[in-house]
């Protein structure tokens, strides 16, 4: 179970403040625009940023440490290859998250909207989406640990070479899978067993008649 992140007396800020490749601690930004910002390996540390937009913006090998982000509008994010430690993400719009080879270890998503998530080669460990709606979650290639959906939808999910362990998607409701393979180590619901039969039967080469 992943505990609630406290945060400690922030001091206020805004945007203009931060940069690529330094380091902040104990900020709280309100409001403001990052669209079209660079902010590559830029490292946020026990601070706190609400209602920010933050289309296009670039945050590729970011670390972002103890962080609570909440009411995000971002139609475009490219986060790759960055790091989530300890991170709340709740009430947020976004549109494709781009994510892949990154790392997210004890980080709750609560509350938020996405058209994509691209989480390809990720790894993932005490991970857990609440409340969550994603219509494209291509989950290729991740190494998954103790990921669990609670009241989510994702209109298709990809787990092409994926790598599950205690990865519990019964909350999960799913319109479309592919590679069913990459379902190994899952564990899900008898709704959601029959519902997926005729997917598992055509995978396996099974032909069920009558």
């Amino acid at each position: 179970m992943l505990s609630r992140l406290v945060l400690p007396g922030l001091e206020p800020s805004d945007v203009e403040q931060l940069q690529p490749q330094d380091s902040y601690e104990g900020l709280s930004i309100e409001g403001g625009d990052l669209s079209g910002r660079d902010l590559s390996g830029i490292t946020l540390s026990e601070c706190e940023l609400v209602g920010v937009t933050a289309h296009t913006t670039l945050l590729q090998h970011a670390r972002l440490v103890e962080t609570r982000i909440e009411r995000l509008n971002a139609p475009v994010l490219d986060a790759t290859r960055s790091t989530w430690r300890d991170m709340e993400l709740s009430g947020s719009r976004i549109g494709a998250l781009d994510i892949y080879d990154a790392a997210i270890r004890s980080t709750r998503l609560t509350g938020s909207k996405f058209d994509w998530i691209n989480l390809r080669s990720s790894t993932l460990e005490d991970v857990l989406f609440e409340d969550c709606t994603i219509e494209e979650l291509d989950l290729a290639g991740v190494t998954a640990t103790r990921v669990s959906f609670v009241n989510c939808r994702a209109g298709s999910v990809s787990l092409a070479h994926a790598r599950l362990k205690d990865v519990d998607l019964r909350g999960l409701e799913m319109g479309s899978v592919g590679n069913l393979e990459g379902m190994a180590g899952a564990t899900l619901d008898a709704q959601q067993v029959t519902a997926l039969a005729p997917a598992f039967a055509s995978h396996l080469g099974i032909r069920v008649e009558g």
